[in-house]
């Protein structure tokens, strides 16, 4: 049976995302084994903390070169929240930091005055054409926000969903090829929102 390898990194809600794979049935493996990854069918990447401290752990384990290979022979990728961060070029989080580069774009923080973390329930709407990841959900969705940064991609057509805080409007989810991210967090949405997962797995049995 083919696998979903979920990165462990040292950082991360990865015993929530491990819990919400099994209850959608999607199989999946807890591992930073380079050879594991290599057989997986997909790539889930959580995350939570800092931006600096997850890709000095990534560089640690040595888990940048196969995550690079992976996504450039096009095998699905799913960043969550500080996941879905590192898959930009640059975070502006506590100074300039490269991120692994698969998206096109920065990382920023909410503007001064606004009050941080974004935690919460909040709305993601459809900004381009309803995706694949999204099948069987409405288009303005509720799920759970957890987040100070956010991204600002270089282009608009990556944009899948966008979300409303403040007087910010900032990109929610996003989509270039095979790589997918989330800056909410499904597996504490409810179990409507579990379907994201139960469809990224589909998309990785199509794909391999």
């Amino acid at each position: 049976m083919k696998k979903i390898a979920v990165i462990d990194y040292g950082m991360g809600n990865l015993h929530s995302v491990m819990k919400a794979l099994e209850y959608t049935g999607v199989p999946a493996v807890l591992t930073c084994d380079p050879k594991v990854i290599e057989k997986s069918c997909g790539i889930i990447l959580p995350g939570v903390g800092a931006f600096k401290d997850a890709m000095k752990e990534i560089k640690k384990r040595k888990l940048q070169g196969v995550l690079t290979s992976q996504v450039k022979a096009g095998k699905p990728i799913l960043g969550i929240c500080l996941g879905m961060q590192l898959l930009f070029s640059l975070s502006t989080e506590f100074g300039s930091h490269k991120g692994l580069g698969f998206i096109k774009g920065r990382v920023v923080r909410f503007k001064k005055g606004m009050k941080v973390p974004h935690m919460g329930w909040n709305r993601a709407e459809i900004a381009n054409n309803a995706s694949r990841i999204f099948r069987g959900m409405k288009d303005d969705e509720y799920f759970y926000f957890v987040h100070s940064y956010y991204v600002v991609p270089s282009s608009p057509k990556v944009i899948l969903t966008k979300t409303g805080y403040g007087n910010t409007i900032f990109t929610s989810s996003v989509e270039q090829g095979n790589v997918f991210g989330f800056q909410f967090h499904p597996e504490k949405s409810g179990e409507r929102a579990l379907k994201v997962y139960r469809n990224f797995y589909d998309i990785c049995l199509k794909t391999h």
